[in-house]
Order: structure tokens, then sequence, then C-alpha cells
């Protein structure tokens, strides 16, 4: 497995501003592309003191920043540039007081950035189904926020968000928020998330009694009998990632808000399901970006 870029490389490679538009030029345009104006196989060049380029024929200009979070930020292409590297190097996440020290804008800058970065990391992965036949995933719930009510054993949360998880062993893992575990919320998600014929495994819980009859291959584990195990039946992937998941946003962030949550749960996919490709993720990043 290759490694995530170090800081010392991440700063050799994108050591100025200039250096960061041509990454997004080269990107979106390549080296040569036909102008829109005149139709010409053409060479752009850079214009001064603009974030554009012009055609070498008929001076029309191509803007590598158009319709992208950067374009028309007084924030600087490199501060971009090292928000992302630090969100694709983070396991905990990054939160936007960090960001502000470290690049030296204001906090609402600093949210704004953040937030844009991790709506695009939720967009990359897609939806694309897990498992097939043969492949096993894991199907779970938890919750997340809320604020603690009572004292001692009468203590409940509210507020909570619902979250179902579905993770592929060696594979990636999918989230989605619902209302509730009621039968008709969760098993949609489980049959829109996951390959009929797959084997699926699951704690207790009585809605997925169902799930041979949607096609699956079901097996669970009692954990109200301190069942953790049975055979090769297990949630403790999924529950790993929760772990993880719940360790940045208590560590980290303190508190999400229901309303963003989704956010935080794409970046979390984003860097678990490219775990053993740690060297694409910011490449990766960037290139949602330019989209």
């Amino acid at each position: 497995m290759s490694k995530a870029p170090t800081l010392r490389q991440f700063q050799d490679r994108f050591p100025t501003e200039e250096s960061c538009l041509e990454h997004l030029k080269l990107v979106r345009f390549g080296e040569r592309h036909d102008c829109e104006r005149c139709g010409k196989d053409a060479k752009f060049y850079r214009v001064a003191k603009r974030r554009s380029y012009a055609c070498e024929y008929c001076g029309a200009q191509v803007y590598p920043t158009a319709s992208t979070p950067f374009h028309r930020t007084r924030t600087s292409l490199r501060d971009w540039f090292h928000v992302m590297f630090l969100f694709t190097t983070s396991r905990n996440g990054v939160a936007a007081k960090e960001v502000e020290r470290q690049i030296g804008v204001t906090y609402k800058t600093a949210w704004r950035m953040c937030h844009e970065i991790r709506k695009y990391m939720a967009q990359i992965d897609g939806d694309e189904p897990l498992g097939g036949e043969g492949k096993a995933v894991e199907v779970d719930e938890t919750l997340i926020g809320g604020a603690m009510k009572g004292g001692g054993r009468g203590k409940y949360r509210q507020n909570k968000t619902v979250v179902v998880g579905m993770a592929e062993r060696g594979g990636n893992v999918m989230t989605r928020i619902i209302p509730n575990v009621r039968k008709h919320n969760l098993l949609p998600v489980v049959k829109a998330g996951i390959v009929r014929g797959s084997d699926v495994h699951t704690d207790q819980n009585h809605t997925y009694r169902n799930l041979p009859h949607m096609g699956f291959n079901h097996s669970a584990v009692n954990h109200n009998r301190n069942e953790w195990v049975r055979g090769d039946s297990h949630v403790q992937t999924i529950e790993g990632f929760w772990a993880n998941l719940k360790r940045g946003i208590n560590g980290t962030h303190i508190h999400v808000s229901g309303k963003h949550l989704v956010k935080y749960l794409g970046e979390f996919e984003f860097r678990h399901n490219r775990r053993n490709r740690p060297e694409t993720m910011l490449s990766e990043l960037m290139l949602a970006f330019q989209r």
C-alpha cells in the first residue's frame, strides 16, 4: 500500500499560487484544447493579473476556477489546496478552528471552506451498491448527536439522528440518515444499498428478519446475550467505522448538527473507502471540485 503525500511533498508540488492555477488548468483543459470561439486546437497562455488563460489565436479566455468554490473567492488557491491536504491526511477530521489558526482566515471563512470540502467528499463515492454473490456485508444502526437529559440510569438523549451503515468486508462503507429504525424506513435503504444474493450480517433487530424474503442470505448475532461473533457472523467492521466516526465528531468537532451530519458522514466514508490507496485521496478530491 502506498503512503499519502507528506507535507513537504505537497509543498514542493504546489509552491506558489501560479502552480495551483496551472494545475487546475491542466486538469480541466489539458495542455491544448479546441477553442470555443475560433475552433482551433490551441495552446492557452496565462493572462497577467487574472485567473485566466487566453487562446494563442483569438485571445478568448478560459477560467480554470469557473464553476468551482474557488471562483470569486478572496481566499488563495494555495490555502484551499492546503486545507484539502489536511482533510485527506487526517484520521479524525479537521475542525474549522484549526483551519482558522493554520491559514489565518476568519472562522466564518474557515467554516465555509471545510463544509465545501466535505460536500465534495460526499459526492465522490456515489451510490454503487455493495456486496454481491459470495460477499459479506454488515448492517448496523447508530445514534449521532443529541443532548443528554436527566441523570443516573434515567438519562436519555434528545434530538438524536439515526444513521444506518452498510460495510462490505474488505470493501466500502455506505451510510444513510433515516427518521427511525422502523421497517418501512430501514429495509428500503438496505434493498437499495446491497446487491441481492449477498451475505448480510446484522444484530438481533427484529426488522432484519425480513431480509431472506428480500433475496439476501441473512445471519445475526444477539448482542443482548453478549454474543458478538457466531461463526463468521458479526458486525465488527461497521462498528469499527462507527467508533472512528464518533471519535472524530466528539474529539475534533465536539458537536455536529443533524442539518450538516450528512456531510460529515460523507467525509468519513471518503477516507475509509480509500484507506488502501491514501495516495489518491488528494487528487480525487481536487478532481471533484473541477466537475
